[in-house]
């Protein structure tokens, strides 16, 4: 598919993910009206409302600590009260036009490379829902340090806020980035009428199964190797003393870490396994769409590789967190609410991000080599062939 054909599907994905999360944002402020208080309760409407807010432009009033007057009598100074709220407020235009524009770059991208049509829909449809969670991460973080400055203390401890903002509103991403991917889909599956046979990249079986099992190994030391509880914790201590980047162990947590492995301590066995056995399956998620992008992709390149392994990565998380959910609703949890359930689901996008870009870019490179291997084989035993023909 051409851009200019992929050109309006995105725009028009990127425009309802937008346009949903800012109306998630502006339902906020909601939840504290006399009739939503009677139909939740407390404890369902404060996570609710911590979902909504970082999408809100209604920040919470714990955001002012740098609005108070010195002398401590408790009230504000009006010039600085509006000044940080103004910081709030580019803060959240940053964060909507980044929202937009990194999911329509990822969508134009995938929609050429990966147009759904002729039994390529589901695969696609799956690949633009990682990306709007993808798209949401990377604007949360573009957006992050204004965010962190409209709270009058941007200096202070930084990088461990900057790496809690980035963990923000990931919930809520989750559900409008499903919507906006389904619109996609459906109006590339429109703009894709009429173009006639694809093109289509012979791929040499055995070359994608390598690709496929060097970029599985790459996820699989963020999460089994990075991921296990020593590691982790000497990355949570990692610190230094240079201003704004001390103490970078939770960001450092944040970009490398898919998941947190233990040994078994005190509990069952077979309980343990069954955890182990959840978090192991992002990587078998991995390779299978490792092993099948290369031969669904119009063409190989690097940067679809590697922004298709990002959300492979990102879709085998949210399987692992779905099933460790389902596990986890099936005993005494239950009870703990659905919400409460749910609030692990989106953890690791950012270290997907890292380690994805990273193991498409390492398994498009082993594709490229080993697929040029094969052919030179597969050259060299045709021109025997041929010799031994004619001196017969």
């Amino acid at each position: 598919m051409t851009y200019r054909r992929a050109v309006l599907p995105a725009l028009a994905g990127a425009l309802l993910l937008t346009a949903l999360l800012w109306w998630a944002g502006a339902s906020a402020h909601a939840l504290h009206l006399s009739g939503a208080t009677s139909m939740l309760d407390g404890q369902t409407a404060a996570e609710l409302e911590r979902w909504l807010t970082p999408w809100s432009y209604d920040p919470p009033t714990s955001a002012w600590v740098g609005t108070e007057v010195s002398g401590g009598t408790g009230g504000t100074d009006g010039g600085a009260g509006t000044d940080y709220r103004a910081l709030y407020s580019t803060a959240l235009q940053i964060r909507f036009g980044a929202v937009f524009a990194f999911f329509l770059l990822g969508a134009l991208l995938l929609v050429r490379r990966l147009p759904p049509v002729r039994g390529r829909m589901p695969v696609a449809l799956l690949a633009l829902w990682a990306w709007g969670l993808v798209a949401g991460t990377l604007a949360v973080t573009v957006s992050a340090p204004w965010l962190i400055a409209s709270g009058g203390h941007g200096s202070f401890r930084f990088l461990p806020r900057l790496a809690g903002v980035i963990s923000s509103g990931r919930q809520v991403l989750i559900v409008t980035a499903l919507v906006a991917a389904a619109v996609t889909v459906l109006a590339a599956r429109v703009a894709a009428k009429g173009t006639g046979p694809l093109s289509h990249e012979a791929v040499p079986a055995r070359a994608a199964r390598l690709a496929a099992s060097v970029g599985t190994a790459v996820i699989a030391l963020s999460l089994i190797v990075l991921s296990y509880q020593p590691v982790a914790a000497a990355l949570q201590q990692v610190s230094s003393n240079t201003g704004l980047l001390a103490e970078p162990g939770d960001l450092l947590r944040q970009w490398l870490l898919l998941g947190a492995w233990d040994t078994p301590a005190g509990g069952q066995l077979g309980g343990w396994l069954l955890y182990r056995a959840v978090g192991v399956l992002p990587l078998a998620v991995v390779w299978w769409a490792l092993r099948r992008l290369p031969g669904l992709l119009t063409r190989a390149t690097v940067p679809a590789m590697a922004v298709g392994t990002v959300c492979a990565t990102v879709f085998g998380l949210l399987t692992s967190q779905l099933l460790r959910m389902a596990v986890n609703g099936a005993g005494p949890d239950l009870s703990r609410g659905l919400l409460l359930l749910s609030a692990d689901l989106g953890n690791g996008v950012p270290a997907a991000l890292t380690c994805g870009l990273v193991a498409g870019s390492a398994a498009a490179l082993t594709l490229r080599v080993a697929a040029s291997r094969a052919g030179t084989a597969d050259a060299t035993t045709s021109a025997q062939d041929s010799g031994r023909l004619r001196s017969s």
